[in-house]
């Protein structure tokens, strides 16, 4: 895995060039992380062994740290999948910086350095895979069906190729029935292509200066 997404720094966050946008909330992108993801998805309630969260945009992995760390402490026997969809990976180097602002999740950080740089690794309680390239080409051949979503590209306004109504359709193709999905944004165009995918989908408050964020809900 190479550095395809050169970066800039605030303190420690780390900011796209590409996008000009930053990979995680300056207020405190961990507790935007589980607001978000973690609470807008029903977890930890939902885990099982062999639940599946895919995402689109991995970016420093700590949607993966704070998963695995929920993971951890509801002391879910057996593993947890994950499958994240990455146009432009970020380097180790840079992963782990990234990481180290957030001592919450350091021992899971810990645990995890050695496999950056691999885009499949397994351990007892982990299935990893990223899936590098163009989201709108690598998900509609993905064979997998996800019980959660994280939706965390970059912003709509910065990346409107991740939020398209047909890439909403393919999240929805690979969501199994019940499962949900989560994003910070409440951008329109994203609800109404989520509703165009069959989805149930409603607007609730969102993380900080942001007033809503989107939860969606495939029926059974």
């Amino acid at each position: 895995m190479t550095d395809q997404n050169p970066l800039d720094w605030r303190g420690e966050t780390p900011v796209s060039t590409r996008f000009d946008d930053p990979y995680f909330s300056l207020e405190n992108g961990l507790a935007e992380t589980r607001h978000v993801f973690l609470q807008g998805n029903d977890l930890p309630a939902r885990f099982a062994d062999g639940f599946h969260i895919a995402e689109l945009g991995f970016g420093t992995g700590l949607n993966l740290l704070a998963a695995l760390q929920m993971w951890r402490d509801a002391k879910i026997p057996g593993q947890l999948q994950f499958t994240t969809f990455e146009a432009f990976p970020i380097s180790p180097q840079e992963m782990i910086r990234a990481q180290a602002a957030f001592p919450e999740v350091s021992d899971i950080a810990a645990d995890l350095r050695a496999f950056w740089g691999q885009t499949r690794f397994e351990t007892p309680e982990l299935r990893f895979e990223m899936i590098q390239g163009d989201a709108r080409e690598t998900l509609p051949l993905w064979q997998g069906q996800a019980d959660a979503w994280f939706l965390d590209g970059f912003s709509p306004a910065k990346n409107p190729e991740l939020w398209s109504p047909e890439l909403m359709a393919e999240v929805a193709a690979h969501l199994a029935p019940g499962g949900t999905a989560a994003t910070y944004t409440a951008a329109g165009h994203v609800r109404r292509g989520l509703v165009a995918a069959g989805l149930d989908v409603t607007r609730i408050p969102g993380y900080g200066r942001k007033r809503h964020m989107t939860r969606a809900h495939k029926p059974d």
